[in-house]
Order: C-alpha cells, then structure tokens, then sequence
C-alpha cells in the first residue's frame, strides 16, 4: 500500500478502511463484519463524503468498494431501521435519511471517475443496489447476489430496479425482484450482472488476494490511460444508461465534456507519445 499525496485530506472514517493500493487508487473497505457490514445511516453519509473527495482528489483516478469479512454487505441495518419506524411519526422512514446518491454513497451516484465493486461475499439487498450501479463488478467464487426485501415485506427502493431491468433483461430482473432468490457468481457472471469471477477466494479481510487483487489490476489498467478521457467516455455511457437515445447522447457529450478537454494537455500527451512510441505521462484531470 501507498501513501499519496493529496490536495485535500480525506474525510474521517468510523465504519470503513480506507486504504491506496496505488497512486492513483482509492481502496474503501466496509468493515462492520459482525454485522455483515450491513450500513447504518452514519456509514450511508461518510460514504457519500468519500466518494465526493475521490471525484474531487485530482491525483486519484478509481475507486474500489469493497468488505471485511465472509460479507459485501448485507444491506440495510435493519435494526436501525425498525427503531428509527418506531419512534418517529407515520410516514418518516430512515430511508428518507439517505444521502441524494443513494444507498452507500452509490447506488444512485452520478460520479465523474469509476468505481469498481470487489464483491468478495453475500451482496443483498441494498449490497446489491450497490453493485448495480457501480462501473466494474468483479465477483470472488463465494460472492452471491440477492435482492431480499420482498421476504421481508419491504421494496429495494435505492434505485436498483429499474437499471436492474436494463443489466440483466425484464425476465430475470423479475426473477430476482419477485422470488428474492440467491444468484451465484457464476450466474451472475452469465446474466451479465458481474464482468469476471477470480478463482480464489481471498484473506477476508479486504485487503489482500482474491477479488481485491483483481479489482486493483483492473483499476492499474484504467489508470494507466487518459485521466480526462476515462471520465468523458464513462459519462458517455452513462448517456445511454440513464436512458438518453444514442445519437442525442454522442450530441451531448461532444458539445459538453469533450469540448472541455479538446486541445487539453492529455489529448496532445496521447498522441505525441505515440508518435515518438513511448508511455504517455498523464497529468491530472482538470473536469
């Protein structure tokens, strides 16, 4: 692990690890294992402030969620929840409480940079609402995915089942959404709802082998290109998965964000170290 240099600090942690497996990445650990890092409402909002400070950090590129223990994150506190239903008026949830980017700072986030999820064990309910919505899911053999609130008279209301629909199709959204069952990785894999699955399961500690080690070389990997063109080309998919036709998407983002950079010192980097066949020297984004 590194220790980088930044502009700005990074906020207190209390229920996650921070951690820099590189220069350019940021490694979130959810570490409330007794708990199966189920988020209470602080976690929801100290989550929210981390993601922040990565969009903002112009030395670091990607971001890496993962958990301590056999746990993603299980969801909700729902202990937490009932007490918060108990003692305030009709109508008040503690799901009101939720940061505008959703459950864990993510599941409705509209970030610049990309998050990868490490999803190294159980990813239910709004662990799964995560996942969704992260960029990249890489999954560890033992990983499981569910969506459970229907056995538990509630709705995953964070924002996963409408993109739920346009990852994995209708059908197989329904299956989830409306039987609550458990998919495993490899299914996962295959229904598109993750890109890979490692071939070991790691220390449990969320920090060393494993699906984390994968996450970091996928993370070295986007690093290592166009800090300005990583976040132009993720907000142009993102055109496209918020629903925006194809050719109203491409309008948007050449006369927005690529305006921004053309003629930038990374697009003149690009291509004059490929003329002189060298490994180009990217210089912070400036979005």
């Amino acid at each position: 692990m590194t220790t980088p240099t930044f502009q700005t600090p990074p906020p207190p942690t209390t229920s996650t690890r921070i951690s820099f497996p590189n220069p350019y990445t940021l490694l979130v650990t959810l570490c409330r294992p007794r708990s199966l890092n189920c988020i209470n409402i602080a976690g929801h909002r100290e989550l929210d402030a981390i993601w922040t400070w990565l969009d903002r950090e112009p030395s670091l590129r990607v971001g890496i969620i993962t958990g301590e223990g056999r746990a993603f994150s299980a969801g909700a506190d729902l202990k937490e929840v009932a007490e918060w239903d108990e003692s305030n008026k009709p109508g008040a949830t503690a799901r009101g409480k939720l940061p505008p980017s959703g459950f864990g700072g993510l599941s409705r986030r509209r970030g610049k940079k990309p998050i990868i999820a490490a999803v190294n064990g159980l990813a239910h309910g709004g662990g799964c609402e995560i996942i969704v919505n992260c960029d990249i899911v890489l999954a560890s053999p033992s990983a499981v995915f569910a969506l459970p609130e229907v056995k538990r008279g509630l709705i995953a209301l964070a924002g996963a089942l409408p993109r739920l629909t346009r990852v994995v199709g209708r059908m197989r959204a329904m299956e989830m959404a409306l039987t609550g069952k458990t998919v495993s990785s490899q299914e996962a894999r295959e229904w598109g709802l993750c890109n890979a699955v490692c071939e070991k399961d790691g220390d449990g500690a969320g920090v060393l082998g494993g699906v984390v080690d994968m996450a970091v070389k996928w993370a070295e990997e986007i690093a290592a290109n166009s800090p300005d063109s990583v976040i132009v080309s993720k907000e142009g998919v993102e055109l496209g998965w918020v629903g925006i036709g194809a050719e109203e998407g491409s309008r948007r983002l050449e006369e927005g964000m690529w305006r921004r950079i053309e003629g930038g010192e990374n697009v003149k980097e690009g291509v004059r170290a490929f003329v002189e066949k060298r490994g180009p020297r990217w210089v912070p984004s400036k979005l």
